[in-house]
């Protein structure tokens, strides 16, 4: 799921505030059959293998109830299980339509009014605002102390918007560190680090550099701006008066994004895309490179001696990444809330969560299934694990879609033109203002 390379389009992703993320996969439709309701959905104590326990609330499935779940195809495993056990516990059949998760809340725009949408979807949290505005998901009102009680602080303000927690967190993503074990032993922790290391590694006439990431794609450069004080909106991402991107600490990160060309990387952005760094890395000269968890099949692939860790820090504080957060919401639209709910909760608790990394490897948003040894004593998902406790939910709101183009511009100018980073973030502001205003925020 290359959500770095999807949203270079619109993020260029990405973390939001209300759901997350994941890779668009067009589907098929399964059929299912109506089923009625039983006890067992009024005591939301029980618990289960994979389900876990579930609400305190009494919720019962209305009586009838089937549902209809959208779900991308490299996650159908898990949903299916979800489905099984949650038809063998409250008898509710659950039909479930491959859908990819970013194409869920434009899809839901049309199907949703129709009464032919999903009850449950699943989506990246930065297409929340815009599910919001059109009235497209219910609050996760039964549910809601539960959520914030388990799940990552930064997941759940993910899946809030304006205040109100819609959410069900599932898994959350954000990028960290490869590095390749015979090139480096050690990762740096510190990009000084990185910076003394390339001054002996680096060989441009050989293609062979210390480190690399998707310069021109702000998603990944977020950290540059962000590590040292820098934001894109305040009031934890949905204050769009409030924009941080050329404050004192942005400025402060874009001045040291600036001295990396020189000392770490002497390219142009236009020359670091996606591919061609990901191509160096598995080849062997590239010896560390920013990438998210997705990537992780196709270096194993590769066969070259890699490890994970969380990007280095700048000026002495922590990397601060972008994140993403994929969670269940339940739709307006839904005839059988009830039981939609229930599913949302069943298929998003600690148990779950761990049988959906067993099963599809994503990174648990859940406290307690994120330390559980399964996940923390994998060595590349810790890392993830780690750099995710140190991100930043991307905006939700639909103003971030006037922030990609700006950024990028400005970015593009301070590394490859060598100008001020002040004037630079000071114009692309400006533009996102215009933006804005013009977009009636």
């Amino acid at each position: 799921m290359k959500k770095g390379i999807a949203l270079v389009s619109v993020l260029a992703m990405s973390l939001t505030l209300a759901a997350c993320g994941g890779t668009n996969n067009e589907g098929t439709n399964n059929t299912g059959t109506n089923a009625g309701t039983t006890n067992e959905g009024t005591n939301a104590g029980t618990n289960n293998a994979t389900g876990g326990e579930t609400a305190t609330e009494e919720l019962v499935p209305e009586e009838g109830a089937s549902l209809l779940v959208w779900e991308a195809k490299e996650e159908r495993p898990f949903v299916e299980q979800m489905a099984k056990e949650f038809k063998e516990k409250y008898n509710v059949d659950i039909r479930i339509e491959e859908v990819g998760a970013g194409d869920q809340v434009t899809k839901l725009t049309t199907d949703g009014p129709a009464g032919i949408g999903a009850d449950v979807v699943l989506f990246p949290h930065d297409n929340l605002g815009r599910a919001v505005s059109a009235g497209l998901v219910l609050p996760n009102d039964s549910y809601a102390e539960q959520a914030k009680a388990e799940n990552a602080e930064n997941a759940v303000s993910a899946v809030t918007y304006d205040g109100v927690l819609y959410g069900y967190p599932r898994s959350v993503e954000t990028y960290a560190m490869f590095y390749n074990k015979d090139l480096i032993a050690t990762p740096p922790t510190t990009f000084d680090e990185v910076k003394t290391f390339a001054k002996t590694f680096n060989d441009p006439k050989a293609n062979k550099y210390a480190f690399m990431w998707d310069i021109g794609n702000f998603y990944f450069s977020y950290p540059f701006l962000a590590t040292t004080g820098g934001y894109v909106f305040g009031g934890g991402g949905q204050d769009k008066a409030d924009i941080g991107l050329n404050n004192a600490g942005a400025v402060e990160g874009a001045t040291y994004f600036q001295s990396l060309k020189k000392e770490v990387l002497p390219l142009k952005s236009g020359d670091v895309n996606y591919d061609i760094k990901k191509g160096l890395f598995t080849g062997g000269t590239l010896a560390m490179n920013i990438d998210g968890p997705w990537a992780i099949g196709d270096l194993k692939k590769s066969g070259i001696n890699f490890g994970a860790a969380p990007i280095p820090s700048i000026n002495g504080k922590p990397s601060v990444s972008f994140s993403g957060v994929k969670a269940w919401y339940v739709n307006t639209f839904t005839k059988y809330p009830n039981a939609a709910k229930l599913f949302a909760r069943y298929a998003s608790t600690k148990e779950a969560q761990l049988a959906d990394f067993k099963l599809t490897g994503a990174i648990p948003a859940n406290n307690e299934a994120s330390a559980d040894p399964a996940v923390s004593g994998d060595e590349l998902i810790k890392a993830f694990v780690e750099q995710f406790k140190n991100s930043q939910p991307m905006p939700s709101v639909p103003e971030m879609g006037n922030v990609w183009t700006p950024i990028g511009a400005a970015l593009s100018d301070i590394w490859n033109e060598g100008k001020d980073p002040k004037t630079s973030l000071d114009n692309a502001v400006k533009q996102i203002q215009d933006a804005n205003a013009a977009q009636g925020s």
